[in-house]
């Protein structure tokens, strides 16, 4: 069973570029058929998918955050990565890692595999 598992760093301050990692375990990023994202939920507000990367490597990203998102992946380490540049407060928000077999679930975070999430807290 695939287990996933978020790092970061809890508190950014503004302007600054966030960077989370999700370590996987029990399965390879590189398997087909699967895409690895980030989604993330703001205090009272619905989740939004930010990003994602395939088993092949191709990479996604919503566009309203694609100018400040890079998404990334480590094989050696079975991890992938996230940085989302120039955050404000308004990023301030859980950060979730998950697998999903389908980008369009991944959007509409239907089913997959979740990992626990990381509190993000943008203030100065």
């Amino acid at each position: 069973q695939v287990q996933l598992q978020e790092s970061g760093p809890g508190r950014v301050k503004p302007s600054q570029t966030l960077s989370l990692t999700c370590t996987v375990s029990g399965g390879s990023i590189t398997t087909g058929y699967y895409d690895w994202s980030w989604i993330r939920q703001p205090p009272g507000k619905g989740r939004e998918w930010m990003a994602a990367i395939a088993y092949s490597g191709a990479d996604y990203y919503n566009p309203s955050l694609k100018s400040r998102t890079s998404i990334s992946r480590d094989t050696s380490k079975n991890q992938f990565t996230l940085q989302l540049s120039s955050v404000t407060p308004e990023d301030t928000a859980v950060y979730y890692c998950a697998r999903f077999r389908a980008l369009r679930d991944a959007r509409l975070s239907l089913g997959g595999s979740w990992g626990q999430g990381t509190q993000v807290t943008v203030s100065s």
